[in-house]
Formats: C-alpha cells, sequence, structure tokens
C-alpha cells in the first residue's frame, strides 16, 4: 500500500483561477476517481514532472477508494463488521489513522460531526452508488439508532488494537475522508518539490504557493447547488471546504431527503442550506463543514469556536448569510442585495482586527 494514500468523495464544481505569468507554466490535469471528477493544477515545474505527479495521485486515489469505501468489501467494511463483534483486532492502518483523527474532530464538536452514524446513513439509503429515489426509513428504526448513540467514543484504541462496545457503531468516512486525501495529496506534491499547486475536488480543496505570483481565485458555489454566490482570493496554504443539501440527495413523494444527517435526531439536519470554510488543513476543514451544517444558524459559531475554525459563512434555509467579520472581509458576493448577517469576531483580539 502507498504511504500517502488519499481520497475525494463528491462532485466537481467550477472554480475560477487567478491571472498566472506567462514564463511559470502550468499544468492542468483532471482525472475520474470514485465517480468524481478531480482537478488538479501543478505551476512552475517542468511538464514531464507535472505529469509523474500527477499519476501517482491517481493511482493512490485507487488504493484508498478501496480502503475507505463504506459499503464495498474492503478494510473499512472489515473493520465494521469487527467493531459490531465487540472484538479487540489489529485496526489495518489506513483505517486507524482516520479513527484517530475522528475521534478528536468529534469530541471538539459535541459530536455533531459523526463518523460512528453509519448505521443510520445506510438506513437513510446515502451507502450507494446511485442516488434513484429511495423510500425513506421507518421511524422507529430511526429512534432506535439514535437511543442506541452511536459515537467515536464508543470505540477504544490501544496502539493498533481497537474494541468497540456498542454494537450499533458503524464507520463512514465520508465527511472526512477528502479532507484528509487532499491533505495528503498535497503532502506527496511538497514532497516532490511542488510548491504551487491546487487540488480541488467536487469544490473542496486546498491551494499551497500562489498561481504564477497571483492568488488563487476560488468560486463558492450558490447554495441552491448552481451558480456562484461569491468568490475568494487565498494564497499561501489555505483549504476552503463546503457542505451543502444540494451535494448529495433523493427526492420522495415530493421531498428532497439530503445525506447531511443530524446525529441527535436521526433525520436530515434542517435549518442550513450550505456552509464554506476556510482552514489551515483540509481534513479539519471537511470535518468542520460538516458540524457547522449540523450545528445551523443557531449554533454554528459555538461549535467553529470549539473546533479552531477562523473563517465561516453559512448560508440558511431563508438564504440568510451568516459571517463571521474575517470571512466577511474575504468573501467577494456576486448579489450587493443579498442579506447578511455578521457575527461577533471568532477570535479574541482587537477592534481594528476582527476574526
Amino acid at each position: 500500500m502507498s504511504p500517502r494514500p488519499f481520497i475525494f468523495l463528491l462532485l466537481l464544481t467550477a472554480f475560477g483561477l487567478g491571472g498566472c505569468d506567462k514564463n511559470e507554466p502550468v499544468h492542468n490535469s483532471r482525472f475520474l476517481a470514485f465517480g468524481t471528477l478531480t482537478d488538479v493544477s501543478i505551476v512552475g515545474v517542468p511538464r514531464k514532472k507535472a505529469i509523474a505527479a500527477v499519476e501517482s495521485l491517481e493511482q493512490d486515489f485507487t488504493i484508498m477508494n478501496h480502503a475507505w469505501h463504506a459499503w464495498a468489501p474492503g478494510p473499512l467494511t472489515r473493520t465494521n463488521k469487527l467493531l459490531s463483534e465487540g472484538k479487540r483486532f489489529a485496526v489495518p492502518p489506513s483505517v486507524l489513522v482516520l479513527m484517530q483523527k475522528s475521534a478528536e474532530l468529534a469530541r471538539k464538536s459535541d459530536n455533531l460531526f459523526n463518523p460512528a452514524i453509519g448505521r443510520l446513513i445506510r438506513l437513510w439509503g446515502f451507502q450507494r452508488d446511485s442516488l434513484e429515489p429511495w423510500q425513506p426509513p421507518d421511524k422507529q428504526a430511526v429512534r432506535e439508532l439514535v437511543e442506541a448513540n452511536p459515537t467515536m467514543d464508543d470505540i477504544r484504541i490501544d496502539g493498533i488494537h481497537a474494541r468497540c462496545n456498542n454494537p450499533q457503531v458503524q464507520l463512514d468516512f465520508g465527511a472526512i475522508g477528502k479532507g484528509y486525501g487532499i491533505d495528503l495529496a498535497i503532502e506527496h506534491l511538497q514532497e516532490m518539490g511542488i510548491n504551487n499547486a491546487i487540488v480541488n475536488s467536487g469544490g473542496d480543496l486546498r491551494a499551497i504557493g500562489s498561481r504564477g505570483g497571483h492568488p488563487w481565485r476560488i468560486a463558492i458555489r450558490g447554495a441552491s447547488g448552481s451558480g456562484i454566490l461569491g468568490f475568494l482570493y487565498i494564497s499561501g496554504d489555505e483549504s476552503v471546504f463546503t457542505s451543502g443539501n444540494y451535494e448529495r440527495n433523493y427526492l420522495w413523494k415530493g421531498k428532497v431527503y439530503h445525506h447531511i444527517i443530524d446525529p441527535r435526531s436521526g433525520y436530515p439536519a434542517r435549518g442550513t442550506r450550505s456552509v464554506t470554510v476556510i482552514h489551515d488543513n483540509a481534513t479539519e476543514a471537511d470535518a468542520a463543514a460538516t458540524a457547522l451544517f449540523v450545528a445551523g444558524p443557531k449554533d454554528w459559531y459555538r461549535i467553529a469556536r470549539q473546533m479552531g475554525i477562523k473563517y465561516v459563512l453559512l448560508v440558511d434555509e431563508d438564504n440568510i448569510v451568516h459571517m463571521n467579520p474575517a470571512m466577511a472581509k474575504r468573501v467577494h458576493l456576486m448579489d450587493k442585495h443579498q442579506i447578511v448577517d455578521i457575527s461577533p469576531p471568532l477570535r479574541e483580539g482587537s477592534k481594528t482586527a476582527p476574526q
């Protein structure tokens, strides 16, 4: 197994790129992995080296699709079987690292980010390759899983071994795997001496350096999943992740059901249409986007502070945009008449430099 495996799970969305110095070579690649288009842009290295880098990343995608797939046979499905049996077992390394990261981030989010609710996700029909109409689950079945309260704290990790004391725990890394994979992809590129690049999967991305001396121009998808809500510029090393109710959903008897399940109710989270965060690493940005979506317009601020997130934009069900002051300074909204609610700063600081 490759020491730098990674995964991307969602669909591609358009993103803008800043201008580029004509003397700086730019290599743009797009490939399909896990039914998802992934864009990689590499700046300032010879074409042959850029092609080799992308080919290496694509191979890692294939490996990690097998390792982290929540319903196809592989290391994660075998791990879930052993967790349900309550046995002590050696966890595959590719799964163990995500278990450890997930446990930490779940605690910081008050378990609003909760990869242990795989059974609920399956019950709602989101552990399948196609999203054709699906009958919503029986209320009693949902209630029983909520009452069982599966969390990452039910798993006891001892070195490379683990044991679970709650048979209803089933891991699904759909809300963290892509972010962790993007982090590994960027690390891989840096190890190859590539310091100016962007890896984008479904509009979720991490960018390092710049594009020929210009910042990367990133579009934020509209809350309906189409159009552009606004854009921002990033440079240096930052990740931008969005969770939206448009990403994976199905229609049943005139009602749309989306894939972001609130662990507290067992039903698709309500109150939010989309959340976009900027953070210094993709793994935490991925988990935070989901947690803040579930937290909703009334509680996103508290959860963001607990998770150490400094930039948040949330669109609620009334299409009101909620942002902290630091995010408001960075986002250029397309609609000048957009209703915006600015929160207090997420970090303690001076009035002249709100965060």
